[in-house]
């Protein structure tokens, strides 16, 4: 077994130059609030609003901009929303449900790109080698708080030389273990 970071990912969106200047106006670009665990990945002081047919939440926005719209939500929050996100991949948005999209500036009607992102690790190549793990690559992980302790399943992992060392789970995995922040886990080839 290798140890790995175990981030939680809260609801978030990534937009493109062209959303963010609709929601934000002509010229907007994202301000940082926060570095992310993975090199040049940010929390931006940006937020919208996300509208489904049952209800809508607040959420940040991450940056950079990204060259499609994607909004990551808990299957919980998807629920609220009444949107029947599916798990998937960053980035595997083909046949997704969408959403509308709120700012200060403007609104977009997404018609596709609402997920809950399935789990997931972040590896370096030379951290994979060392692991014995490939890209793509699914894995269990344990961890857990006291009491709570469970092994997450169904882990994908990611291998790119952009990457820092970390798994990511969303709000709904982290309550399920107990998680309220960062912790250490262990990967069960």
């Amino acid at each position: 077994m290798s140890k790995i970071l175990v981030e939680v990912s809260a609801r978030h969106v990534h937009v493109t130059e062209e959303a963010l200047e609709v929601l934000f106006g002509k010229g907007a670009k994202l301000t940082k609030k926060k570095d992310l665990s993975q090199p040049g990945q940010f929390a931006s002081n940006e937020k919208v609003t996300i509208v489904g047919p049952k209800g809508e939440m607040a959420a940040s926005i991450l940056g950079p901009e990204r060259k499609e719209n994607q909004v990551e939500v808990s299957l919980t929050e998807a629920r609220k929303l009444g949107i029947a996100a599916p798990v998937r991949e960053s980035g595997d948005l083909a046949g997704t449900p969408g959403c509308k999209l709120v700012g200060p500036a403007g609104e977009l009607e997404l018609d596709c790109g609402v997920i809950a992102a399935k789990r997931h690790i972040h590896l370096t190549p030379e951290t994979a080698a060392e692991i014995g793990v490939e890209d793509k690559q699914i894995v269990s992980v344990a961890c857990g708080g006291e009491g709570r302790k469970l092994v997450f399943g169904d882990v994908v992992v990611r291998v790119s030389s952009s990457y820092a060392p970390a798994m990511h789970i969303d709000t709904d995995e982290s309550n399920a273990a107990g998680i309220g922040g960062a912790v250490e886990g262990e990967i069960i080839l």
